[in-house]
């Protein structure tokens, strides 16, 4: 954490925010340079990628709608994915007192308010795209359907929404990252321990991996949900 105008910053999760986009905007770049009519290798993954966003809306949406929401999609599972994926293999830290450490190079998922803001930039999208294709009069009426006495209760599902998305994601990596560290902590007690913990690292990287894509699917589905809730009629 770094003070700046009086603000505690923390200025390892900007760094990693920034990597994260940095690299998410480099793969979409260099995969789609060069469109052929014909897709081979970079640019067939990415319309792979394409199709796969596509087939979530279309479970969760009316195409006509959710066309729109294609290019949120993508950005959304690429960014989740990279951030959840950048602590897997290493982290880097530094020393800045007596047994105090302060991690620069890790997953930056793992940081509650990285992840409370994607939640909540969803759910501000969800509202924006509602009342920007039904109107405000129709988009303010479905808080009051089938019966008026939901107004509060789906008044508390907002906020509840928006604190299950980001809550989720980051337990998931934080829980993540704190036994990867566990594991490399105990490894540095002895050549004998490291080889013993040299595997089950291995496995738990493995794993990470699996834990980090899965949940940046499920992000993207849960957007999508979300969206279909306030955009599509019969919600």
């Amino acid at each position: 954490m770094r003070v700046i105008f009086g603000l505690d910053v923390n200025m390892s999760s900007i760094l990693m925010t920034t990597v994260a986009a940095t690299i998410v905007f480099c793969v979409c770049f260099f995969m789609s340079r060069r469109i052929q009519m014909k897709p081979t290798g970079a640019q067939n993954a990415l319309e792979w990628l394409v199709d796969f966003i596509k087939n979530i809306i279309n479970s969760n949406m009316d195409w006509k709608v959710g066309k729109n929401f294609v290019m949120l999609g993508l950005t959304i599972i690429l960014y989740v994915f990279v951030a959840n994926m950048l602590g897997v293999p290493f982290e880097i830290k530094s020393k800045i007192a007596d047994g105090v450490y302060e991690v620069w190079w890790k997953s930056p998922t793992s940081d509650p308010v990285l992840t409370l803001s994607l939640a909540a930039f969803v759910i501000i999208l969800t509202h924006y795209y509602g009342i920007k294709i039904k109107g405000v009069k129709e988009y303010g009426k479905d808080y009051f359907r089938p019966v008026p006495f939901l107004f509060p209760f789906k008044i508390v599902e907002d906020f509840s929404n928006t604190l299950t998305l980001g809550m989720r994601l980051f337990g998931n990596i934080y829980a993540k990252e704190v036994l990867m560290m566990m594991l490399v902590t105990l490894g540095t007690g002895g050549l004998f321990i490291a080889f013993g913990t040299a595997l089950p690292l291995m496995v738990w990287q493995a794993f990470s991996i699996f834990i980090g894509s899965l949940q940046a699917f499920i992000f993207c589905m849960l957007t999508m949900v979300y969206m279909s809730h306030k955009v599509s009629e019969d919600h």
